[in-house]
């Protein structure tokens, strides 16, 4: 059996990961996947939650389900936003985006 403290851990590893990969890198595509790991990261501390405080009930889990169906939503809202960007400005830099300003 793993010990919870280990899932907290992990969850505050790929936050932190994701975090610094949104903040330091330039690439739509890698800082949506950033995101994606910062929501992954939700997602293992609902389920470590659930374990630690009520290991009888769900909530805990539904609520994870929940949050991997709105990512689901929000990475493909995204990615057509990227295409859209990529397809008039031929560059997934986010320099490019300041032209969508004037």
């Amino acid at each position: 059996m793993v010990p919870v403290e280990c899932y907290f851990v992990l969850s505050a590893l790929l936050f932190f990961i994701g975090v610094f990969g949104f903040v330091t890198r330039r690439n739509l595509i890698a800082m949506l996947i950033s995101v994606e790991l910062v929501l992954n990261a939700v997602d293992i501390n609902f389920a470590a939650f659930n374990r630690l405080l009520h290991p009888d009930q769900l909530e805990g889990f539904f609520m994870t389900l929940f949050s991997v169906g709105v990512s689901a939503a929000e990475a493909a809202v995204a990615i057509a936003i990227i295409l859209n960007v990529y397809h008039r400005f031929n560059s997934d830099k986010v320099n490019s985006i300041q032209n969508l300003k004037y």
